[in-house]
């Protein structure tokens, strides 16, 4: 970890690799504040951190637009309105070492649960400067790229992906220069980025410096192969990857943060506390948590009273803790009765991604 990294990260920061950067909170920090503070909130990078000089810095934005227009980070803040959007980012791999269980997922980073954060946002709306800029209604997606440097294939080049024009003139898309008050930091994005609430954490793009108004989506390679869903069938043997799914609406889950897989628990009731998020369409309408495989469930009390679609909801539940408890679960359910999978064996794939099936850690009885 370089010396600017470290200054940047809690103590306690959990790095999953030091090059590129990535790394998370300990689970039991992540339900201790609805905000997660900025020194503990969660980093993906799949190559370098950019260095931006913000005097040198220019956000252009083209493609299907009547008027291309180049734009400094000054101008961005002055020209058009401040705006501010509670969500939470998600790597779509995260809880990825419960399907590496299940069978090996090589060269994936193994994350945990804790491959996700809450932030409040500060910037622009991301219509706005598409509006300013003439953006043609016949386009069907906006690609973004970054000023990192990413090595893949044997080519370097700058992170990016796409979403669709009809969620790119939300208003809750924006482009964000501050992150819960505060200016960001280069390694969550200076001298701005992407939020897409509700989408997994990669369509957020970092460090963005175009933005492009397109009949097709990004041709970017974390949008054509990395971020890819496909059937528990396909291998990396047998991948076509023109038939994947481009991943981006989150799925409704719930994680046990404490009490830790493999932790000590005494017999009698304790308290079990975790996170749920929604799909951004539907608020979660409750979580359960099981201490006998299923048999029964006890009801989570939320501990925050939030309605917002794109941002988690922290819980707590009592569970009884018997002799012969092996195993806690969770499992949530949403506004309109969509409900989790049971098993991780039917949603494994091979890149690892999107595992919403209910959550289990294991416990030793003390």
């Amino acid at each position: 970890m370089n010396d600017v990294t470290q200054q940047q990260k809690h103590p306690n920061f959990i790095v999953v690799s030091e090059d590129p950067f990535n790394g998370s909170a300990p689970m039991a920090f992540l339900v201790q504040e609805f905000v997660t503070p900025n020194d503990i909130f969660f980093s993906r990078n799949h190559g370098t951190i950019p260095d931006v000089d913000a005097n040198e810095y220019r956000l252009t934005v083209g493609g299907m637009v009547k008027k291309p227009l180049s734009f400094t980070l000054d101008e961005v803040i002055s020209r058009f309105p401040k705006t501010e959007v509670m969500t939470t980012l998600q790597c779509a791999g995260n809880r990825r070492q419960e399907l590496m269980a299940v069978a090996p997922i090589p060269n994936e980073l193994p994350w945990g649960g804790g491959a996700i954060s809450n932030a409040m946002w500060g910037g622009v709306r991301l219509r706005d400067v598409l509006i300013a800029a003439g953006v043609e209604r016949k386009g069907r997606h906006v690609a973004f790229a970054g000023l990192d440097q990413v090595q893949r294939q044997g080519k370097t080049f700058g992170f990016g992906g796409s979403i669709p024009l009809d969620k790119a003139l939300l208003p809750e898309t924006i482009l964000a220069y501050e992150m819960n008050g505060e200016p960001l930091t280069p390694l969550h994005g200076y001298p701005l980025r992407v939020i897409v609430p509700g989408y997994i954490g990669a369509r957020s793009v970092k460090w963005v410096t175009n933005i492009s108004v397109q009949m097709e989506p990004s041709d970017n390679y974390f949008q054509q192969r990395a971020y890819k869903l496909f059937p528990p069938d396909v291998g990396p043997d047998s991948v076509k990857w023109e038939d994947g799914i481009m991943l981006g609406e989150n799925s409704l889950n719930a994680v046990i943060c404490f009490p830790a897989d493999d932790e000590g628990v005494p017999m009698g009731t304790i308290s079990v506390m975790g996170y749920a998020l929604g799909d951004g369409h539907h608020l979660v309408e409750r979580v359960e948590v099981s201490s006998d495989d299923g048999k029964t469930w006890s009801r989570a009390d939320f501990l925050t009273d939030n309605n917002d679609l794109w941002a988690w909801k922290l819980w707590e539940a009592q569970v009884e803790i018997t002799p012969l408890t092996t195993t806690i679960i969770a499992r949530a359910t949403d506004t309109a009765g969509n409900s989790q999978p049971e098993d991780t064996q039917e949603i494994w794939n091979f890149k690892g991604y999107a595992n919403n099936a209910w959550h289990k850690v294991s416990v030793q009885v003390t």
